[in-house]
């Protein structure tokens, strides 16, 4: 893949002089789920830098947006438990989101995977919910109740009328952006006043990302940037949202998944994952603080 430099993509400082970790990374060895949700971690990333400014850790030099989009459109999938169990720990932050919604009008996912927290949305009322997604194998997967709410592509606000949308989400993609702020500063025009916006992303300060160092599934091929409390904080505020909410993420899956993510050397790994798939105790779901953050942004009302 072709390589290009970049400056931090929050506030777009050009000092990449705090290097947190050299390049690692082999693409020969990357498979079909090199790009997927909730694959087996292979421990490989791109230069990361600290930004000094905003303190988003981000990657420089990265591949050309044209060739990520390619990699995205052709990834595998094979995570719909784990999807499922996601959606219902996102889901359970609605009730208290919903509370302060002007209505339940419009919702949209962006990075919607199969469509499982659209579920969600639809099982709290939402009505008129859409989902994008750029992988087709996900949307392929997807449950027939939500399937023709997918579109297959890459997020375009052009796609949607402004003050459309009561609540925009955004799960796990943050991430995976060349430019995040632009797409948020795209969210916040698509919303209408009093509407929010939702999204969970990993926090490179938690215990768990500080305990196990690159070794945490965090530090991934497909991730362009990490976030902390306080960069995901700057990054909704300086995208125009007012009265930033952030709260930590108690995730569940089943013992299997977390399995999975630990890095157990490889030999080790795969037949522990493979047993405990097909074994009772490996189905048993735990909840475990895993270093996601959650973070909620608000478009000032019309009466505001």
């Amino acid at each position: 893949m072709q390589m290009i430099s970049r400056p931090c993509p929050l506030c777009a400082d050009t000092d990449d002089s705090r290097v947190f970790a050299k390049s690692n990374f082999d693409f020969s060895a990357l498979d079909a789920f090199a790009f997927a949700s909730r694959k087996l971690p292979e421990y490989m990333h791109y230069r990361l830098v600290e930004c000094p400014i905003c303190d988003v850790l981000y990657a420089s030099p990265v591949p050309t947006d044209s060739e990520l989009s390619q990699a995205y459109h052709e990834a595998a999938f094979d995570s719909r438990e784990e999807a499922r169990f996601a959606a219902q720990v996102y889901g359970s932050f609605l009730p208290r989101i919903r509370s302060r919604l002007p209505d339940t009008r419009g919702a949209l996912d962006i990075g919607a995977g199969d469509g499982a927290f659209l579920e969600e949305l639809l099982d709290a009322g939402f009505t008129d919910v859409v989902g994008v997604e750029p992988s087709a194998a996900p949307i392929a997967s997807a449950s027939p109740r939500v399937q023709p709410l997918l579109k297959q592509g890459f997020f375009r606000a052009d796609d949607y009328a402004a003050s459309s949308f009561a609540l925009i989400t955004c799960f796990q993609t943050l991430e995976h952006l060349s430019d995040p702020i632009e797409m948020c500063r795209a969210a916040q025009r698509l919303l209408k006043p009093g509407g929010a916006m939702f999204v969970i992303a990993h926090d490179r300060r938690s215990l768990s990302a500080r305990v196990l160092g690159t070794k945490s599934p965090i530090f991934d091929i497909e991730h362009l940037q990490l976030f902390s409390p306080d960069s995901a904080r700057q990054l909704l505020e300086r995208a125009g949202f007012t009265d930033v909410e952030l709260d930590a993420v108690v995730n569940r899956y089943p013992l299997h998944y977390w399995a999975k993510l630990f890095p157990f050397p490889k030999p080790v790994k795969l037949p522990l994952v493979r047993a405990l798939k097909q074994s009772r105790v490996g189905t048993f779901p735990l909840q475990i603080p895993a270093g996601n953050l959650a973070a909620i942004g608000w478009k000032r009302s019309a009466n505001a």
